[in-house]
């Protein structure tokens, strides 16, 4: 599965959040300031193009919707991030963020916790 730019990920997000849609629906989904339309349709080409969305005619309207789901997404970005950045470790990218300040031990004994809860 390829890696998508931020600007996909960001109309991904929404196509996961809303279900299924134009690109006026999914656009106005979007933040003030929204990006332009054309911009969204594009984009969303780009991801049919890719494989992450599919399109149904619905009378002179395309309608979008998810063909991978966020799971499955999530799943294949941490699996090439920890590979990439943290060779294949789950305990260095957790040691890094320990050494950046971000985990404290409150945090890293919820994730015991969590770790624990899902052996059983």
């Amino acid at each position: 599965m390829e890696k998508l730019s931020l600007q996909e990920e960001e109309l991904m997000k929404v196509i996961w959040q809303y279900g299924e849609g134009s690109v006026k629906t999914f656009l106005q989904e979007f933040p003030d300031p929204k990006p332009p339309y054309t911009t969204i349709a594009s984009t969303i080409k780009n991801l049919e193009k890719k494989g992450f969305v599919t399109s149904n005619l619905l009378g002179n309207t395309y309608i979008y919707s998810s063909n991978v789901s966020e799971e499955a997404y999530k799943q294949t970005f941490m699996q090439g991030f920890i590979r990439n950045y943290f060779n294949n470790s789950y305990k260095e990218m957790v040691n890094f963020f320990v050494q950046q300040k971000k985990l404290k031990s409150k945090d890293l004994q919820d994730i015991i916790n969590m770790i624990e809860n899902n052996k059983k």
